[in-house]
This record gives C-alpha cells, structure tokens and sequence, in this order.
C-alpha cells in the first residue's frame, strides 16, 4: 500500500452532516444518456414495446368511447321502443371484445419484451462498468472506498432496473393515453374539456412543487446508502481491530449517526412523494364530481342544439378518470426517475473515470539465441527479450530481459502539491537483492510503486534494462514483476488455482514445483483435498505463514526476472518465517530483487541496503558498511535487535 493516500470522502464516499445535499446535475443529459443503452442495444424490441403500448391505449379508448354508442344507439333506443332484439347489441359487445383481447395480447407482449431489455441493458452496463473498472489505476482504488464503489454495483444499477422496466413503459404509455384521452375529450365536450384542464393543471403544480422537493433528498438517499454500506465493509473486515480495543460501543455510535442520515434524507424523500399520490387522487375525484354535476346538467337539458348525450356523459367521465390517472401515474414516476438518475449519474461517474493511459509500445517476446543473436521465438523459450521498435529507422531491436533497473533523480508526489520521494538515485543490477529501510512513511513501499508504474513519476528517469520504463507496455512490464506483499490476498477457488493465479496456462506439474520451491508442498499434502482444497474467505482457513506461502509459490510460477518482496514476512512469528524466508531465498536466486522489511536481520545479506527518510536516500551500501559508518542504519539496527531479542 502506499503512504500517502488523499481520502476526499467519508465512508463509502457518502456525504458528512451538515455539507450541502447534493443534487444531479444536468438529469436531461444523464437520462438521454440512459435511453441510449436501451436503444443501443434493444431498437428493434424497444419499438415492439411502442407499437404494444398504441395497442394497449387504442383499445381501452375505443372500448369507453362505446359506453356512448351502447347507451345512445342500443339501450335508449331499446328502452324508447321496447324492441327486445339483443341480436346488433350482441354483435356489436362481440367487436369491442376483440378489441379488449388485441390489447390483454400487446400487453403481455410488452411486459415479456420490457424485461427482456431491462435485464439485457442491466447486464450489458454492469459488464461494461466491470470492464472499466479493471482498466482504472489503482489511485482510484485508493481515493475511493471499496463500498461506495460496491454500492454503484447494487443500489444504483437497482434503480435503474425500476426506471428502465416501469417507469420508462408507465411514461409512455401515460403520455399516449393523455394525448388519445384528450383528443376524445374534446370530441365530446369542449367545455368539459377545459374544467379538466384546469383541474390538470392544479395537480402538475402540486406534483412539481412535491417532486423539487423529494428529488434533492433521493439524491441525499443514494449518497448515504453507499455511506453506510462502506461503513458496513469496514466494520466487518475489522471486527478483530474493534474487539481488541473495546470500540464496539464507538462502532455502533458512528453506525446510529450513518444510519440516521440515511433515515433523514429517506424519510423526507419518500414522504413528499408518499403524499403527491393521495394528494392527485383526491384532485381528481374533485375533478370528476365536478364534471359529472355540470356535465349531468347540460345532458338532461331540453337544449337539442347542444349535443350532449347520457351517453356522452358517461364516456366522458370515464375519460376524466382515464385523464386523471396516467398524469397521477406520471408524477410518481418522476420520484423513480429522479432517484434513477441519482444513481445513474454515479454510475457514469465511474465510467467516465479516466482508464489507466498506456502509451509504452516496448513489448516481451519470447526470445532465442540464433546464430549469436537474440531472435523472437514462436514458443515457450525459458528466456524473454523486450521486442523495441525504432520509428526513426524502421528497425526493430531486442534486448534480453535481465532485470537491470536504474533510478535517476526521480521526483514522486501522489499530488502535484506534496511530494512523496525527492531524487531518488540507485542502480540494481541483475540478480542483486536491494533492501529499502527506513521509518514508517520514508517512501519505501511507493518506490515499488514506481518501478510496475502503479503511479507515474514527476521528474527523472526509471530504465528497466536500460529502457525507460515510460516506454514498455504496462502489461508486458508487470508481467516482468513478481510481487510478494504483506497483505496476501487469495481469491474463492482451489489451493492449486491460486498457485496458478500466476501463470494461467501452467500445468499441475509446474504447479507443484512452484509449491515446493515455495516450501509450500508439504502443508498443502496435509489439506483434507490438498491441492483441490477450496479457499474461501481471503484464504481464513489458513495461517498467516501458509498464505504467504502460496502468495510465493504464486510468485513463483510466473518466472519473473526482478521480485518485489513488500514486508511479506512481518506478520508471522519467528519460526514460521524461517520456512518462509527459506521459499523466498529459493525464489530471489538469481533474479534481482527489491525487499522491504521491517526486521533488519533479514536483509543483512542483501548486495545493496537503501535507507529513506521523508523521501530521500540518506545513506546505501552493504551491511558491514553502513554498520561501520555508525549513521542511521546503525541506528535503526540496533534498535531493531534490542527489539527482537527483547
């Protein structure tokens, strides 16, 4: 890990009490952005979709506008003459039905179609956001926390599965429904018309006046939701921290104050639009009692010249109701949109992250040696080259990977203002073992950084045999690089596929050998499936001294030219790092190798021993000799051995 990290966020990056509610910016931009997945994707099944939901309206709209027919054409005619002949009343029913049947049919069609585009856009956004999240640099990792950026995985792609298969179909279908509802409306009655209008107009004011107010609080809702859930994380990776110092009261204090914000911005968003539904219902049964006294009135009028049937009456006040109700229902679904695009713009947020930049074109090949000169080779030689292409000249050079790696004057700061490492000057040749000492924070482990370029320099020069590092291929230069680190990390699968984990194609054979020179054999033959023992848990069923074991053998696998050994034996006991430390020497022979410890008697037989302090280099050379010039080494290493032998 680095020392020096810039975390801009509380836990799980959510906002602190008292900063302002955050609101999403630009949501016109964010929701077109959103459409253009699903049509991206999904044209052809989106317009199945629209020419479903013009099925579904067309007849619900033609069925009511037969409540006029029925009552003026059959049953007040029937009723005026006594004629009981049901026969064109019957076959009239017979038409409608069919009609009805069109529209159950297109809307099972949408249904079963919308899911299909939402899961498949669902799908296609987490695989691009997972795509995109490999390609980002591990300062993203460092500035953001791990359960914020889980959340985005979770909470936020949730609510766009609710805006892409409700809210998006319940809005169309809406808008078609108040266009055809309306155009019948004034078919039968202007005046009525416009009394619904106005009523319309009084329930878009109240759900503005709701949705302005409840949309900042969604926003604030997603927020604290990946507040909490990073605090979560973080509880439950360090239970044994939290146990050991009794902070389990402090824990569930700072868990109450996460949980009440997410409790504040929660309630209030879902209370304003809790009450913006019952508020529109009870408008629009105003709105229907209203056209149902003036509208009765002008039906049983002896005015002929008017028009305006008991039929027309009654259609129309069915289309009030059918007016009223999709306005409600758009409404509503402003609060899912608004708390979608709170989401969704995160989601873009992290897709819009600037990937890790690549521009090295030095690659590794493997290589041969063909009449005296090294030659790229079409199969697994044991030996590689960097493959350099010269543009001047239109040549292509190679140059035998040996693990040569020089810094000189290299300035680093993990921001411009502030810098970490200040004209770092050394040279490792091929197959010396370099220690770095020094105290906590003197720059240690961002030196390692720097040579696999998990951070880029601000001045000087790092050449890898004789190369600039700036030069080759991200890929091909960590594919040089074996890592040993003091946090192992092993992933859900078999003992035998995290050795593996090192060199995908390796057989069964050259997995065990990695074991063994590991000294890793013999405990895995002592698992219950040994090799085919699943790890589960970061690997808990093993001791400390194990995992790091398999995290060498790993190492190994991979045959890399230069090792990089960040403390990988400071967290076991005595006699286990002996067994550890023995796999690792196996492993350093031969290869140039950086070693960060923390217990200096293992790095007294190194070739070169660097010491840092806030950044520089303060003194380098072997043992003995920084032992005889008495200076910081000699301090720090008799301090250390009054230690351990304390």
């Amino acid at each position: 890990m680095a020392e020096t990290k810039q975390i801009k966020t509380g836990p799980g990056g959510g906002n602190r009490r008292g900063m302002p509610r955050p609101k999403v910016q630009n949501p016109g931009a964010l929701f077109k952005r959103i459409m253009g997945y699903v049509f991206k994707y999904y044209p052809l099944h989106m317009i199945t979709v629209l020419v479903c939901i013009l099925l579904t309206v067309f007849s619900s709209v033609q069925g009511t506008l037969f409540t006029k027919t029925l009552i003026d054409s059959y049953i007040q005619p029937m009723l005026d003459s006594g004629n009981s002949d049901y026969g064109p009343l019957l076959a009239a029913m017979g038409r409608v039905a069919i009609f009805y049947g069109l529209g159950v049919i297109a809307a099972f069609v949408q249904a079963k179609v919308m899911i299909y585009i939402n899961q498949g856009t669902l799908r296609k956004l987490r695989e691009e956001l997972f795509v995109h999240m490999e390609s980002l640099p591990i300062k993203y990792f460092d500035t953001n926390a791990h359960g914020d950026i889980m959340s985005i995985y979770t909470n936020d792609i949730d609510t766009l599965r609710q805006m892409i298969s409700q809210s998006i179909p319940q809005m169309l279908s809406s808008a078609i429904t108040i266009v055809s509802v309306l155009i019948s409306m004034v078919v039968l009655s202007i005046p009525l018309t416009l009394i619904t209008l106005l009523m319309v107009g009084i329930m878009l004011f109240c759900s503005a006046k709701a949705t302005k107010a409840s949309g900042k609080n969604f926003v604030a809702q997603q927020k604290n939701i990946g507040s909490l859930n990073g605090y979560i994380e973080e509880m439950m990776t360090g239970q044994k921290v939290i146990k050991v110092f009794n902070h389990e009261q402090e824990a569930i204090e700072k868990f109450d104050e996460l949980n009440q914000q997410l409790y504040e911005s929660s309630f209030k968003a879902n209370g304003f639009s809790g009450a913006l539904g019952p508020i529109n219902a009870q408008l629009g049964n105003t709105s229907y009692v209203i056209c149902a006294m003036i509208g009765g009135a002008i039906a049983l009028s002896d005015s002929v010249a008017v028009g305006f049937t008991v039929g027309a009456l009654a259609s129309f006040l069915t289309f009030n109701k059918s007016f009223s109700m999709p306005i409600n229902q758009v409404s509503m679904q402003f609060n899912s949109i608004i708390m979608a695009l709170a989401g969704a713009e995160r989601i873009f947020r992290l897709l819009d992250e600037k990937p890790e930049t690549d521009e090295g074109y030095v690659t590794l090949v493997d290589a041969e040696i063909k009449d005296g000169q090294v030659v790229e080779a079409d199969h697994h030689t044991g030996h590689w080259a960097w493959k350099h292409y010269h543009k001047a000249d239109n040549t292509t050079t190679y140059q035998p990977m040996e693990g040569d790696v020089t810094f000189n004057g290299v300035d680093f700061g993990y921001t411009d203002e502030k810098m970490v490492l200040h004209d770092i000057v050394l040279h490792a040749k091929p197959g010396q073992k370099i220690a770095f000492v020094g105290s906590t924070g003197a720059g240690k482990t961002t030196i390692t950084n720097l040579i696999n370029r998990f951070y880029d320099i601000q001045d000087g020069k790092i050449r890898y045999d004789n190369i600039n590092i700036n030069k080759i291929k991200k890929a091909d230069l960590r594919r040089s690089l074996g890592i040993v680190l003091q946090d192992t990390h092993l992933f859900t699968g078999t003992v035998r596929d995290n050795i593996r984990y090192g060199k995908l194609d390796a057989t069964d054979e050259e997995v065990i050998a990695a074991a063994k020179l590991a000294n890793a054999h013999g405990f895995i033959k002592r698992l219950p499936e040994g090799y085919d023992t699943m790890l589960t848990g970061d690997g808990a069923n093993l001791s400390q001294g194990q995992r790091q074991l398999l995290a060498i053998a790993r190492a190994a696998i991979a045959d890399p030219p230069v090792l990089i050994l960040d403390e990988a034996t400071s967290s076991i006991d005595t006699r286990t790092e002996k067994i550890v430390q023995d796999g690792m020497d196996k492993l350093m022979k031969g290869r140039t190798t950086f070693v960060i410890a923390h217990r200096l008697s293992t790095v007294k037989n190194s070739d070169c021993i660097v010491v840092l302090e806030q950044g520089r280099i303060v003194e380098q050379g072997t043992h003995d000799e920084l032992i005889a010039k008495k200076q910081r080494y000699y301090q720090l290493y008799t301090g250390n051995k009054a230690e351990e032998t304390a």
